[in-house]
């Protein structure tokens, strides 16, 4: 693929971004592949770290452009970001020495059994956990109405407290896990993040926005470790194990695109954001596969 044929994926790539929250991990390692797939034992670890550097580079772009009420639902979360990046590091160092069967295969299995969770288990097509029972005795008795209904003035049942947009979090106990897998297979953050977020009641639109600052935090250190593992075959252009001539190209189409939509982000219906995210996950998973 040419330079300007890579640079037109880029603008799928920023619409990833910013519309799901995969900072270019399920495009770019799918389309590296295609480059790269002459490499041999090696095409599967290029496309890991130069989806890495694309995420990391997209992530501060989309970080940057997001408004600060957004990032609010993340404040306070430190022990969250610290496991994160513990795991992030160790996956990247972990890919080092994996091969490349297992890379590839691990992206692709990866992606099925997670493509699999969202459509047979509750909680991700609708809003999960938007509300939850508050702690006993908390506006007991308030709100009862005729025929001695509990509700409360806001339309809530007794008891239930409503979580609004960001849902109740991820539990930092997920974050080395998380960095781990997300760095090892170079696919990013998001593919676990957003479905948790989503079950923790947060809308489509908060948690593929905040997916970008969590894989920003993940690919940091990721980054550092790929670009000191160099390839077997030398490449023209390459930084280490990152195709830096892909990596541009992708990023020129991309960042234009997660600037101008970052701070007008398009209203679309949950379901349908949701379906989106699906399918988007299940194509990456086939084009490398068939690969």
């Amino acid at each position: 693929m040419d330079f300007l044929g890579l640079v037109l994926v880029g603008v799928l790539v920023g619409l990833s971004t910013v519309l799901f929250g995969f900072g270019g991990g399920f495009v770019t390692v799918p389309i590296i592949t295609l480059v790269h797939a002459d490499l041999g034992s090696d095409t599967a670890r290029v496309a890991a770290a130069t989806s890495a550097l694309v995420m990391l580079v997209n992530a501060v772009v989309s970080t940057i452009s997001t408004k600060r009420e957004t990032l609010a639902h993340l404040k306070g979360e430190w022990w969250l970001f610290i496991l994160l990046a513990a795991g992030g590091a160790f996956g990247a160092f972990c890919a080092k020495f994996a091969p490349e069967t297992l890379l590839k295969w691990g992206f692709v299995i990866y992606i099925a059994v997670t493509a699999i969770d969202l459509l047979a288990r509750p909680g991700f097509f609708r809003r999960g956990g938007a509300k939850v029972r508050a702690k006993a005795g908390k506006g007991r008795g308030a709100g009862r109405g005729r025929g001695g209904s509990d509700r409360s003035s806001d339309g809530l049942s007794e008891g239930v407290e409503d979580l609004g947009e960001g849902g109740r979090g991820i539990a930092a106990l997920f974050g080395f896990p998380i960095g781990g897998l997300a760095s090892f297979l170079g696919v990013g953050g998001s593919v676990m993040t957003v479905p948790m977020m989503r079950r923790s009641g947060a809308t489509m639109t908060v948690a593929t926005t905040l997916a970008n600052p969590l894989t920003l935090i993940i690919m940091l250190p990721a980054v550092l470790v790929t670009i000191t593992t160099h390839a077997s075959t030398e490449i023209p252009g390459m930084l280490g194990s990152v195709d830096l001539r892909s990596a541009l190209a992708l990023l020129i189409g991309a960042i234009p695109v997660i600037v101008l939509l970052r701070r007008r982000v398009p209203k679309i219906p949950e379901v349908i954001h949701a379906w989106g995210y699906v399918i988007l996950l299940i194509t990456a998973g086939v084009v490398v596969a068939v690969s």
